[in-house]
Order: structure tokens, then sequence, then C-alpha cells
């Protein structure tokens, strides 16, 4: 049997990207993915509607990570595509902790047809 680690997101940026570059001059870009849906509640004779939203972390690498933090922003409407991560750290307090992260293998930028095709060509003469 074949293992698969594959992640597949479509939501809205949280805040404004951040890019960062690693010692060894790797772009990396990093931005919150939020998605949501909507829950059917009911309690008695009542029924109501509840919005459930997850937030993820992303980053992506190299030119992917280029392209974000040149065209996305805060609300960007974004397809994702890529693997968890799993993360240890120790808190100030010295507590261990584990976070996960989605790295994107692919980003996509969605929205409006004509801004779309418009940063996609942008992007592909910048490739």
């Amino acid at each position: 049997m074949r293992d698969v680690n594959k992640v597949m997101l479509m939501g809205r940026l949280g805040s404004d990207p951040v890019q960062r570059q690693t010692p060894s001059g790797v772009m990396l870009t990093r931005f919150s993915v939020a998605t949501s849906k909507s829950l059917k509640r009911s309690e008695g004779e009542s029924a109501h509607e509840e919005r459930e939203t997850v937030w993820h972390r992303v980053v992506a690498w190299g030119k992917e990570a280029e392209n974000c933090a040149r065209f996305l922003k805060k609300g960007s409407s974004v397809f994702v595509e890529g693997t968890i991560r799993q993360n240890r750290y120790k808190t100030s307090e010295g507590e261990d902790r584990t976070g996960f992260e989605v790295h994107a293998d692919r980003v996509s930028f969605l929205g409006s047809s004509a801004g779309r095709r418009a940063i996609e060509q942008e992007a592909a003469m910048m490739n």
C-alpha cells in the first residue's frame, strides 16, 4: 500500500502574506487560510444555522512564495494544494507543543476571471 499526504484547501486569506528568506537564500511566504462551512443545529423545536471556520497555516517556497507575496492580500480567495507537516517547538514557558502547517506545492489565485488571468499571465512571465 502507498501512503498519501495530500491537502486541498479553498478559502480566503486571513491576513496579508509575510515573506522571508532562509539563511541559504530560499524565499518563503507564510499566510493563513480560512475554510468555512454552515452547520444546521436544532435545539428542541428551534433550528438555526451556525458557521464553522477552521484556520490553516500555509507555507509556500521559492517562486511560488514570491508570487504569493506579490499578488495575495488579506481576503484573497485561493486554492492550495500541498502536504501537511508537523512542527514541534517549546513555548517561552518551556512547554512542548506541536503545530501543523500546509506546505504548498501549488497556489491558485481565485477571484474575478479577468483579474485571475492578469495575475496568471504576469506570474507565467516571471517563471
